[in-house]
């Protein structure tokens, strides 16, 4: 009897893969400056030769990305509301491949910023991604179709840096090739950004030809203009269909979607702090609260946590949120997420005893990484949530644009406030140097009570039992 249940309905992969392609496109183009970007800005001149001031430089070319996002996720998500899904999904990579050319072709400082801004803007349209994820399942196989997104982002941050690093100056990386070409002497980082820009814009061209419409309103009315005979269904535009009326703030927020809202930008906070977290303490000296890693270790653990982490979201969160509902998965998520802040104390403690991290510390660290696991499930389990719990269809995406603005604000200022409150526990020895992971567990407890707000039974299974 059980068996059927949580079979689940097959998963249309061909259009959703075209979405996870589109989201690829995002963390590729995003990351790919990382490397060379402070040395871009000290060629700019802004610095005038004071290279202390590089980070601040940086810093703003960093944040006025986040900045935009937050500030253009939510009309995004409007619009798609009332244009249809398509055609604002399909500004997103165009609008990430131009803004990237325009970035590497840049020589002066505040036209880095300016592009580095248009690329949060057309990055802000995630929230359209996930309606149209959403969409595209049902209750059966929702968990499964949202467990593929934190692969893309491992992929993508991961395929991004990389690309970044090898392809950065490549006249002096290959003077006798490129060396000979004077246009990359003038624009030393143009051919990674024109690399990424260019799988971007080939995303939008794939998508142009292959990526259906979801939103119920336009499918029915493509479906009514368009011969399902022939291949112009592909290719149906929403420009036949009247413009339907953007959803008003209190049509798209109910009590079950605040709620979601607020644990949404718990986890969203809490997990960029654990993340922001794992890296500083590591590299620190074992007296001083850390385990004195090497940068290459600290690669290594993480590029090895991201990568597992991922395959288990994929293989298994869908038939866990399938067998235990979002709300059960997320509260539990987070218990091991609290665990997880604990482990950091501990392993420290054992590192000072032994003097080194020894089988014990990494015993320890194994156990610490394998809670946090549950980080991208908390993730997966509160989309599902917010999903379930939008007042309808017709306000899907403006739900997901209004929560993914939410949490892009506080994804970008947890990291910081994490790291400054774990410098100030070390200068001052606070509760022998370990208030800041004290106050990590508090707020993941805290954030676990905010979880049982999350309702039992979402707004669209009341609608099925009526």
């Amino acid at each position: 009897m059980n068996g059927p249940k949580n079979r689940g309905t097959p998963l249309p992969w061909l259009q959703l893969s075209i979405v996870y392609a589109v989201q690829l496109a995002e963390p590729i183009t995003g990351t790919v400056v990382y490397p060379f970007l402070p040395e871009f800005v000290r060629r700019t001149g802004i610095t005038k030769g004071d290279e202390a001031k590089t980070g601040y430089y940086s810093g703003i070319v960093g944040s006025v990305f986040f900045a935009a996002e937050c500030l253009t996720v939510f009309q995004w998500g409007r619009a798609s509301d009332v244009y249809g899904r398509r055609p604002i999904l399909l500004v997103g990579p165009l609008g990430l491949g131009l803004a990237l050319l325009g970035f590497g072709l840049s020589k002066d400082f505040w036209m880095l910023v300016v592009f580095r801004a248009l690329q949060g803007v057309f990055n802000g349209n995630i929230g359209v991604a996930k309606t149209m994820i959403a969409e595209l399942s049902d209750s059966t196989n929702i968990g499964d179709a949202f467990a593929i997104m934190p692969l893309m982002w491992v992929m993508g941050g991961t395929i991004g840096p990389v690309m970044g690093g090898l392809l950065a100056d490549p006249a002096a990386r290959w003077p006798d090739t490129i060396g000979k070409i004077g246009f990359f002497h003038e624009h030393r980082y143009f051919l990674p950004c024109a690399i990424a820009a260019l799988f971007a814009l080939g995303i939008f061209a794939t998508a142009s030809i292959g990526l259906k419409e979801t939103h119920p309103s336009f499918k029915k009315a493509i479906n009514q203009v368009a011969d399902p005979n022939e291949s112009t269904a592909l290719l149906a535009t929403t420009q036949d269909v009247a413009p339907i009326k953007p959803p008003t703030m209190r049509e798209v927020v109910n009590p079950s979607v605040v709620w979601c809202m607020v644990n949404f930008c718990a986890v969203a906070f809490l997990g960029m702090g654990l993340t922001a977290l794992m890296p500083l303490m590591w590299s620190t000296s074992i007296p001083l609260g850390g385990l004195g890693f090497t940068p290459g270790t600290i690669g290594t653990i993480m590029a090895i946590y991201g990568i597992t982490n991922s395959i288990l979201q994929v293989f298994f969160l869908g038939k866990i949120l399938r067998r235990f509902g979002a709300r059960r998965v997320y509260v539990w998520s987070l218990a091991s997420m609290f665990v997880g802040s604990l482990a950091f104390a501990l392993e420290n403690l054992a590192a000072r005893r032994a003097g080194r991290v020894d089988r014990l510390v990494w015993t320890l660290l194994i156990l610490h990484l394998g809670a946090n696991v549950t980080n991208f499930a908390a993730l997966g389990a509160i989309h599902v949530a917010m999903v379930e719990n939008a007042t309808s269809s017709a306000t899907l995406g403006a739900t997901n644009g209004l929560a993914q603005m939410a949490a892009s604000g506080v994804r970008g200022f947890s990291p910081g406030l994490m790291s400054a409150l774990f410098s100030a526990t070390i200068d001052h020895n606070i509760a022998g140097g370990f208030l800041v992971y004290e106050v990590l567990s508090t707020l993941l407890l805290l954030g676990m009570c905010f979880g049982f707000m999350i309702p039992k039974m979402s707004l669209a299974a009341h609608r099925d039992a009526k």
